[in-house]
Order: C-alpha cells, then sequence, then structure tokens
C-alpha cells in the first residue's frame, strides 16, 4: 500500500553539475522504483560552484558542496537532497540525516592519462592534476617523482585541461567518469589497496529532515550493505578528527559475509595502514577500531 507521502512530489535538492544531475536522476530512478511516483530537481548552487578560484587545500572548514543542499532542506525549498558521500561534512547539520545510500558505484581513483602504462607508465617529473589533498598523499609516497597540480572544476573542466596539455594525468573519482559514459577514459583503475579511496568515495547520499514524511519516503530506496560500509568509512573519519582536506583513506567492502575496512594515513614518513572486519552489526565502532590502531601505528 503506498503511504500519502509516498504519492506526494518530492522535491531533490543537487548541485547543478552534470554528475551531480546524473547522481539525483538516479537517486530518482530509485525513489521511484520505491514508490514516490513524482520527483523533482531543485538545483542549487553551492559555495563550492561559485569559488573555483581558492585551492582545495586552502578551502577552510566544511560544507562546501553541501551546505546550501542542507539549508533548501531546512527552510523547506526541498525535501531532501542528493550528495556525493564522500563530500558530506563528518557532522551534519542539526536536525538532519543521511537517510538513504544508493547502491555503491566502484570506489576507486582513477588515473586518466596522455601516456601509456597507467601510473607507473608516467615518465619521471610528469604532472598529475587533482584537487585532493588525499590523492596527491597518495600519490607522493608511490611516485615521489611526479608533480602535482591543482585542478578545480567539473570533470569536463578537468578533462579539457588535459587535452589542453596542463597536465600530463588526472586523478579522479572511477564513479564520477562511469556515471557520466565516461569510463573508458581511465588508464588505470588504482589499487585501493595503494590508493585507498576516500571515505564514501562511489556512493550517493540522500539527507533529509529527521521525522519528516521524506525521510520515511526515501529510506525505502537505502541499499544496506552500502550504509554499512559508509557509516563505518564515515566513523573511521570521525574519530581521527578529519574532513576532506587531510590525507586520511577508509575503503569498507564485504568479503564472506564479513565488512573488512581498511584506513590508511598518508604522512611525511609514508602511508600507514590498519584493517580489521566484523560481522557488520555495528559498523560505527568497526571504523572506530580500525581509526584507534591507525593512532596506535603513528606514535
Amino acid at each position: 500500500m503506498t503511504s500519502p507521502a509516498a504519492s506526494a512530489t518530492l522535491r531533490l535538492a543537487t548541485r547543478g553539475s552534470a554528475l551531480a544531475r546524473a547522481q539525483t536522476e538516479l537517486a530518482a530512478v530509485a525513489l521511484r522504483a520505491a514508490g514516490s511516483t513524482v520527483v523533482e530537481t531543485v538545483v542549487i548552487r553551492t559555495r563550492g560552484d561559485r569559488d573555483q578560484s581558492t585551492p582545495a587545500a586552502q578551502m577552510e572548514g566544511e560544507g562546501w558542496f553541501t551546505a546550501e543542499l542542507e539549508a533548501a532542506v531546512g527552510d523547506g525549498r526541498a525535501d531532501a537532497a542528493v550528495h556525493s558521500a564522500k563530500d558530506l561534512p563528518t557532522v551534519l547539520a542539526p536536525g538532519l540525516s543521511v537517510v538513504a545510500h544508493l547502491e555503491r558505484a566502484d570506489p576507486r581513483d582513477a588515473l586518466v592519462s596522455r601516456h601509456r602504462g597507467g601510473l607507473d607508465g608516467l615518465p619521471e617529473g610528469a604532472t598529475v592534476g587533482t584537487s585532493s589533498p588525499r590523492r596527491e598523499a597518495f600519490l607522493r609516497a608511490l611516485r615521489p617523482d611526479l608533480r602535482t597540480v591543482a585542478v578545480r572544476g567539473n570533470v569536463d573542466t578537468r578533462l579539457r585541461k588535459l587535452a589542453d596539455g596542463e597536465t600530463d594525468a588526472l586523478l579522479l573519482a572511477c564513479a564520477g567518469l562511469d556515471r557520466l559514459g565516461l569510463g573508458d577514459r581511465v588508464s588505470e583503475r588504482l589499487d585501493p589497496r595503494r590508493v585507498v579511496p576516500a571515505p564514501g568515495q562511489g556512493a550517493v547520499a540522500i539527507e533529509a529532515l529527521d521525522g519528516a514524511p521524506a525521510a520515511a519516503v526515501c529510506s525505502a530506496a537505502d541499499h544496506g550493505p552500502t550504509t554499512a560500509a559508509v557509516r563505518a568509512e564515515r566513523s573511521l573519519l570521525a574519530t581521527l578528527g578529519g574532513g576532506c582536506l587531510l590525507p586520511i583513506g577508509a575503503w569498507a567492502r564485504w568479503e564472506d559475509g564479513r565488512l573488512v575496512v581498511l584506513g590508511a594515513v598518508a604522512g611525511p614518513d609514508g602511508v600507514r595502514t590498519a584493517e580489521l572486519s566484523s560481522d557488520g552489526d555495528d559498523p560505527d565502532t568497526l571504523g572506530a577500531a580500525v581509526a584507534a590502531r591507525l593512532r596506535a601505528t603513528g606514535r
């Protein structure tokens, strides 16, 4: 039986980029399948979209790509917001919760290169464009001879800079390229044990007001295994006190019925890692335990 909330129009707040719209369409498809037949999109421009000049490493605070979407839900312009899970701050706006995750896409980082041979095939001194301090730190640990170049903008903008010769290669998310139909541009899908993904990378999160009808409607689209994995990764991040500007990686996945979490921190002395598994009943505790092991190895 369809509830009254499910039959009403559901307004989804989203950023305006091609990738954000593609992810919101995935959310709309999942929500319609779960019973919400009328879904509208409310495009919101975020602070991160407006400011294309500040390097990512200099962005102070969190919520550069999410705060305005959360505000739209809070003031009633939208019923829910669709985010890349990796963009969410460690602490959400008061009164809001993530009520669903769509099934996760490929969480790995992608190398898009003008050279053959993937990461190992890049010539000494080659330039690699990235806006992520995490990617830069893990790349430095693997190939200290390479030079990173700060690159901001949407996927098309970054690919255009590569085509114009501003960099020899780019580091991007596999999931984003795949969702835009650009998976064939990937030169190498980087081993997640060598370059540990960002917490939440590849997952789409739907956020709504606690107790609102939209929260119940959107929760029907949740993919449980993805939610458990992302919760573990975000717990690891929160326990370490890190945000998106710190070189912290977390990769949770299900293996033989168990939730396995790999955490990593890249630093001047290399990369520290820790890995634990559990039955997955308490992913937050598992993520925190991996973080505690990482802390212990750093002393």
